[in-house]
């Protein structure tokens, strides 16, 4: 018996030791939404193969196709189930509704499926009809029971999407408010995601924002390249991307009805590769635009500026193109892929273009671009962004790359700005990023975080250090407290085993 205890306490040590090794794929923040309003879609079992072939973690159905949940079976990756605004009055009125809801839908599958959330019901508030938008909360309510009566409270969350338009202010974000006709209903929608521990889940859209405000200078805040920024007049805090500001706005709307904690999730987010004549920005080259540096934004871990440090859990939208889909001819084209399984276009999904390493390959140009002195975080992290977007690789400032450390704005925008000038022309415009970046002589290269440059040789000699840097030790010292962690561990396993057999 005490053998099979220190046995038992051994492996959770030892799973808990590895638990903080960061996986260099994982990017649970990255999901994507799996719409089915088409008829020529690739069977279930091939769209698991394809999310596991990229390093999207998350997929949100809006329904709960028993085929879809059992081909993502032991994939790992996280599952989104919804029930849909028609079921919600039957689910508000009677708790043996919801019962049979999530035995139909969770028990049969869970926990080979990792379900990890439950929708009820999509934009019910802006659905002008005053008697669902009263059901939703007892209806979100009677699910969470059937969860617990089963023994999955807080295993599967609960809530309920909203969209933008629930907001009464979003401009500057810090003022941000829902507006007044939709404040009474949502108190009790806040109090029960606090109380469960469940995400506010919203739909941002910077492609909206732009076909209203059509300008260059507003495209170009939109698709997170360099421009002048727009600055909160409250705050005083530059914001370079729509994105940003969007949640940032949320965010404030939370806070100002006392419920700041809230998690946010952006449960649909995209940008359409096509359009009719008068949809303005739909097209290929901006919607791999966004994309791909929302992508880079995110796998930065900067945050936003109200919530820095932590990127927020996003789903992208869509994973296909949904032919059947009604309404102007860009509802039918914000598709990742192609149903065939090709891309669309390349925003840096596959696992192969977030590999951690740190790349090689010909250099074209002479010496290192970095960030010049004096440049903002707001500024690098602009440029960060769009670099990434560009499709140069940087895996190696991500979770578990070679350059991640150290974790700041300044770091990982050095990388990002000489990757992108190596793999460019030889010319001195492709190290300006509006003015904050210029090229040197000095090789930024420090442990083996090896910044490509220096004419094709000097990538690989002696570096100084990175200025960027606080520590020329940074990777040593992590290596050591691993090495001496592990040592530790292992002394630690081998003194039980010994004790005990």
């Amino acid at each position: 018996m005490a053998l099979s205890i220190s046995i038992s306490i051994s492996i959770s040590l030892l799973l808990i030791f590895l638990s903080h090794f960061p996986s260099s794929h994982a990017e649970p923040f990255i999901g994507v939404n799996y719409g089915q309003v088409a008829d020529n879609l690739p069977p279930p079992s091939e769209t698991a193969k394809l999310l596991q072939s990229t390093s999207i973690q998350k997929v949100r159905l809006y329904g709960a196709d028993p085929a879809i949940i059992k081909a993502l079976a032991g994939t790992g990756v996280g599952v989104v189930i919804g029930a849909a605004n028609g079921d919600v009055p039957s689910l508000a009125s009677d708790p043996n509704a919801a019962t049979q809801w999530i035995n139909s839908n969770v028990l049969p599958f869970y926990p080979a499926s990792k379900i990890i959330l439950i929708t009820v019901g999509n934009e019910i508030l802006m659905s002008n009809d005053p008697n669902l938008v009263n059901q939703l909360l007892p209806a979100m309510q009677n699910v969470q029971k059937a969860l617990e009566a089963v023994s999955l409270g807080g295993k599967i969350k609960v809530s309920t999407v909203h969209s933008m338009t629930v907001l009464g202010s979003s401009d500057p974000p810090s003022t941000g408010s829902f507006a007044a006709g939709y404040q009474t209903g949502l108190k009790g929608i806040l109090q029960f995601l606090s109380d469960t521990g469940s995400p506010f889940a919203i739909n941002p859209y910077p492609f909206f924002a732009y076909q209203s405000d059509p300008r260059p200078e507003t495209l170009a805040f939109c698709l997170f390249q360099p421009n002048a920024g727009r600055v909160d007049s409250k705050t005083g805090i530059k914001y370079t991307n729509m994105f940003d500001a969007q949640v940032d706005a949320v965010h404030s709307a939370l806070k100002s009805m006392g419920f700041e904690k809230v998690e946010i999730v952006v449960a649909e987010t995209g940008w359409a590769s096509r359009g009719d004549a008068n949809e303005v920005g739909a097209s290929v080259d901006n919607a791999k635009a966004y994309n791909g540096n929302l992508i880079a934004h995110l796998r930065s871990m900067v945050g936003t500026p109200l919530m820095p440090g932590k990127p927020v859990d996003t789903y992208l939208f869509a994973l296909y193109d949904e032919n059947l889909k009604p309404g102007p001819s860009s509802e039918r084209a914000f598709g990742l892929f192609k149903t065939d399984l090709s891309m669309v276009y390349d925003v840096g999904l596959a696992k192969s273009s977030s590999s951690s390493q740190t790349p090689s390959g010909k250099v074209t140009s002479s010496g290192w671009c970095v960030p010049k002195k004096g440049a903002t975080n707001e500024e690098l992290q602009a440029s960060l962004d769009w670099a990434c977007g560009q499709g140069i690789d940087c895996g190696a400032i991500q979770p578990g790359g070679a350059c991640f450390e150290p974790n700041n704005v300044a770091s990982h925008a050095a990388y990002a700005m000489n990757m992108y000038f190596q793999k460019s022309p030889k010319q001195s415009t492709d190290c300006d990023f509006s003015k904050t970046a210029t090229v040197t002589s000095q090789n930024p290269s420090y442990n083996s975080c090896v910044y490509p440059g220096g004419g094709g040789g000097a990538a690989g000699s002696k570096a100084v250090m990175n200025k960027y840097v606080s520590s020329d030790k940074v990777e040593k010292k992590n290596g050591a407290n691993v090495s001496s962690s592990l040592s530790f561990l292992l002394i630690f396993l081998s003194l039980i085993f010994h004790v005990y057999m």
